[in-house]
Protein backbone atom coordinates (compact mmCIF):
# COMPACT_ATOMS: atom_id res chain seq x y z
CA UNK A 1 0.00 0.00 0.00
CA UNK A 2 1.31 3.75 -0.60
CA UNK A 3 1.85 5.80 2.51
CA UNK A 4 0.13 9.61 1.84
CA UNK A 5 2.30 12.27 2.64
CA UNK A 6 -0.24 14.23 4.50
CA UNK A 7 -1.23 11.25 7.08
CA UNK A 8 -4.70 12.84 7.50
CA UNK A 9 -5.66 11.98 3.93
CA UNK A 10 -7.57 8.52 3.85
CA UNK A 11 -6.26 6.48 1.35
CA UNK A 12 -8.38 6.07 -1.93
CA UNK A 13 -10.17 2.88 -2.95
CA UNK A 14 -8.49 2.70 -6.23
CA UNK A 15 -4.66 2.28 -6.42
CA UNK A 16 -4.31 4.51 -9.91
CA UNK A 17 -6.40 7.67 -9.01
CA UNK A 18 -4.22 7.33 -5.29
CA UNK A 19 -1.13 7.13 -7.38
CA UNK A 20 -2.00 10.45 -9.57
CA UNK A 21 -3.10 12.15 -6.75
CA UNK A 22 0.47 11.54 -4.92
CA UNK A 23 2.17 12.65 -8.21
CA UNK A 24 -0.18 15.66 -8.17
CA UNK A 25 0.87 16.10 -4.67
CA UNK A 26 4.12 15.53 -5.27
CA UNK A 27 4.51 17.98 -7.88
CA UNK A 28 2.82 20.95 -6.43
CA UNK A 29 5.20 20.15 -3.44
CA UNK A 30 7.96 20.47 -5.24
CA UNK A 31 6.82 23.53 -7.13
CA UNK A 32 6.25 25.49 -3.85
CA UNK A 33 9.27 24.72 -2.67
CA UNK A 34 11.29 26.14 -5.98
CA UNK A 35 13.04 22.91 -6.38
CA UNK A 36 15.31 22.00 -9.77
CA UNK A 37 12.76 20.68 -12.09
CA UNK A 38 15.65 18.64 -13.71
CA UNK A 39 15.13 14.74 -12.42
CA UNK A 40 11.03 14.96 -13.05
CA UNK A 41 8.98 13.30 -15.54
CA UNK A 42 7.22 14.79 -17.93
CA UNK A 43 3.84 14.36 -15.99
CA UNK A 44 5.31 16.01 -13.09
CA UNK A 45 6.57 19.04 -15.43
CA UNK A 46 3.16 19.50 -16.40
CA UNK A 47 1.55 19.27 -12.68
CA UNK A 48 4.80 21.95 -11.96
CA UNK A 49 3.35 24.00 -14.64
CA UNK A 50 -0.45 23.98 -14.00
CA UNK A 51 0.82 24.93 -10.03
CA UNK A 52 2.79 27.94 -11.17
CA UNK A 53 -0.09 28.78 -13.72
CA UNK A 54 -2.97 28.62 -10.91
CA UNK A 55 -0.40 30.44 -8.50
CA UNK A 56 -0.45 33.59 -10.47
CA UNK A 57 -3.20 36.42 -9.73
CA UNK A 58 -5.83 36.69 -12.82
CA UNK A 59 -5.36 39.79 -14.74
CA UNK A 60 -7.38 42.10 -13.39
CA UNK A 61 -8.40 44.07 -17.13
CA UNK A 62 -8.54 42.88 -21.14
CA UNK A 63 -4.85 44.64 -22.44
CA UNK A 64 -5.65 48.24 -23.96
CA UNK A 65 -4.47 46.74 -27.39
CA UNK A 66 -6.72 43.78 -27.05
CA UNK A 67 -9.58 44.74 -29.37
CA UNK A 68 -6.86 45.88 -32.40
CA UNK A 69 -5.54 42.44 -31.58
CA UNK A 70 -8.41 40.50 -32.11
CA UNK A 71 -9.37 42.24 -35.14
CA UNK A 72 -5.78 41.37 -36.77
CA UNK A 73 -6.47 37.31 -35.56
CA UNK A 74 -9.78 38.05 -37.31
CA UNK A 75 -8.75 39.77 -40.24
CA UNK A 76 -6.00 36.66 -40.82
CA UNK A 77 -7.93 33.90 -40.14
CA UNK A 78 -8.84 32.36 -43.60
CA UNK A 79 -12.99 32.81 -43.92
CA UNK A 80 -14.45 29.35 -44.12
CA UNK A 81 -16.53 29.61 -47.54
CA UNK A 82 -19.38 26.81 -47.74
CA UNK A 83 -18.75 23.68 -50.16
CA UNK A 84 -20.19 23.25 -53.40
CA UNK A 85 -22.92 20.95 -52.88
CA UNK A 86 -25.30 21.17 -50.05
CA UNK A 87 -24.53 20.06 -46.91
CA UNK A 88 -26.60 17.28 -45.39
CA UNK A 89 -27.96 19.53 -42.24
CA UNK A 90 -28.95 22.55 -45.03
CA UNK A 91 -30.76 19.32 -47.55
CA UNK A 92 -32.31 17.63 -44.32
CA UNK A 93 -34.05 21.59 -43.32
CA UNK A 94 -34.81 22.19 -47.01
CA UNK A 95 -36.74 19.05 -46.43
CA UNK A 96 -38.12 19.59 -43.25
CA UNK A 97 -39.47 22.95 -44.88
CA UNK A 98 -41.23 21.50 -47.47
CA UNK A 99 -42.59 18.86 -45.38
CA UNK A 100 -44.06 21.67 -43.24
CA UNK A 101 -45.21 23.54 -46.02
CA UNK A 102 -47.03 20.88 -47.88
CA UNK A 103 -48.76 20.34 -44.31
CA UNK A 104 -50.05 23.65 -43.89
CA UNK A 105 -52.14 23.23 -47.56
CA UNK A 106 -53.61 20.30 -46.21
CA UNK A 107 -54.70 21.82 -43.28
CA UNK A 108 -55.52 24.80 -44.84
CA UNK A 109 -57.56 22.83 -47.44
CA UNK A 110 -59.38 20.61 -44.85
CA UNK A 111 -60.04 23.19 -41.93
CA UNK A 112 -60.09 26.52 -43.92
CA UNK A 113 -63.80 26.93 -44.92
CA UNK A 114 -63.95 27.02 -40.85
CA UNK A 115 -61.89 29.47 -40.28
CA UNK A 116 -60.65 31.01 -43.36
CA UNK A 117 -64.03 33.45 -43.56
CA UNK A 118 -63.15 35.30 -39.83
CA UNK A 119 -59.30 36.10 -40.98
CA UNK A 120 -60.60 37.13 -44.19
CA UNK A 121 -63.14 39.53 -42.11
CA UNK A 122 -59.84 40.80 -40.29
CA UNK A 123 -58.75 42.66 -43.80
CA UNK A 124 -59.57 46.09 -44.98
CA UNK A 125 -62.24 46.87 -47.59
CA UNK A 126 -60.42 48.33 -50.73
CA UNK A 127 -61.55 51.71 -50.35
CA UNK A 128 -60.22 51.71 -47.27
CA UNK A 129 -57.86 54.23 -45.96
CA UNK A 130 -55.84 51.27 -44.22
CA UNK A 131 -55.70 49.75 -48.00
CA UNK A 132 -53.65 52.56 -49.07
CA UNK A 133 -51.10 52.88 -46.35
CA UNK A 134 -50.91 49.03 -46.43
CA UNK A 135 -49.77 49.13 -50.26
CA UNK A 136 -47.36 51.99 -49.68
CA UNK A 137 -45.57 50.00 -47.24
CA UNK A 138 -45.53 47.18 -49.35
CA UNK A 139 -43.83 48.96 -52.00
CA UNK A 140 -41.31 50.88 -49.74
CA UNK A 141 -40.47 47.12 -48.73
CA UNK A 142 -40.17 45.78 -52.01
CA UNK A 143 -38.12 49.14 -53.40
CA UNK A 144 -36.00 48.53 -50.70
CA UNK A 145 -35.29 44.92 -50.97
CA UNK A 146 -35.02 45.71 -54.91
CA UNK A 147 -32.19 48.69 -54.29
CA UNK A 148 -30.10 45.86 -51.78
CA UNK A 149 -30.28 43.44 -54.36
CA UNK A 150 -29.05 46.06 -57.24
CA UNK A 151 -26.40 47.14 -54.63
CA UNK A 152 -25.17 43.97 -54.52
CA UNK A 153 -25.22 42.91 -57.96
CA UNK A 154 -23.49 46.26 -58.94
CA UNK A 155 -21.36 46.28 -61.78
CA UNK A 156 -17.49 46.66 -60.33
CA UNK A 157 -18.24 46.10 -56.60
CA UNK A 158 -15.77 43.24 -55.60
CA UNK A 159 -16.44 41.13 -52.94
Amino acid sequence: MIQHIDDHIPPFDDAAHEREWLAQECAMRRERLQLDPAGDDARSRRYRLLARALREPLPTALPADFAQRLAARVAAAPTRRAAPGRSFESTLTLALAAVLAVAAGVVVAIYGGAWLPSFLSLLPTPHAPATRWLLALAGCLGASWLLGLWQRHAPGKTD
